[in-house]
């Protein structure tokens, strides 16, 4: 998820992207930041948790449509198949990259918290693909100001504007909230942390968005849990 080139003469290392779709999200973000938040602290965006997790929660009725055999996640099949009813133009390499960068747990099944991250990296690149946006966004009204949300928490994080979020920017943005207490460092690094999938030091939005749906409560496990009942 990014590599390091170089050390030249910068305060830090220059983050080169891996793949396109990664390379997409980059630009997105660093366009996003240019326009600026309304994200003034940390807790601001703790505050909006109990919305995103009900607008997140809205998406289930649209992912149980896309999840034909109804086995609790969608296989790229599924999703080629989802594709071709919404007459969206995906070609192949596309659906592999946004398949594989969606499916964290590497399980050849999109959960639905993985689902939600598609959907929000689709709002993110609503720019490439405004044809698919705007038929999600008809069954799910409040996906788009969530979305809109979720970009703005990351821009905060994202001090310098580089498409990723550092150890240092965390610690920046929980401090700016926490004004100065103790404690203060050690909720950053946890947060940092749990952001931190593939634990290279450096967080882009597609981590960020895993770790949101799990702050929020959306994850495969709780799932689980429901469907025992």
């Amino acid at each position: 998820m990014g590599g390091i080139v170089g050390k030249n003469k910068s305060p830090r290392n220059v983050w080169i992207p891996e793949t396109k779709l990664e390379a997409k999200m980059v630009e997105a973000l660093q366009r996003s930041s240019a326009e600026g938040t309304a994200m003034k602290s940390f807790n601001s965006i703790i505050l909006k948790f109990p919305k995103i997790d009900e607008s997140f929660r809205k998406c289930k009725a649209i992912f149980e449509q896309f999840d034909e055999d109804s086995n609790g996640a969608i296989d790229q099949e599924e999703l080629r198949k989802c594709f071709r009813k919404l007459e969206v133009s995906f070609e192949d390499e596309e659906i592999n990259d946004l398949f594989e960068a969606c499916d964290i747990n590497e399980d050849m099944g999109m959960k639905f918290n993985e689902f939600i991250v598609l959907l929000c990296l689709d709002y993110l690149l609503k720019d490439d693909r405004t044809d698919l946006h705007a038929k999600l966004r008809m069954g799910m009204p409040d996906l788009e100001a969530t979305s809109e949300t979720l970009v703005n928490a990351f821009v905060f994080l994202d001090k310098n504007s580089d498409g990723y979020v550092s150890k240092s920017e965390m610690v920046q943005a929980i401090n700016e909230t926490t004004s100065g207490e103790r404690s203060s460092g050690r909720i950053a690094m946890k947060r940092f942390e749990e952001m931190d999938w593939d634990k290279n030091g450096m967080v882009n939005f597609k981590e960020f968005l895993f770790a949101f749906t799990r702050w929020v409560g959306i994850d495969e496990n709780e799932d689980d849990e429901e469907e025992k009942i």
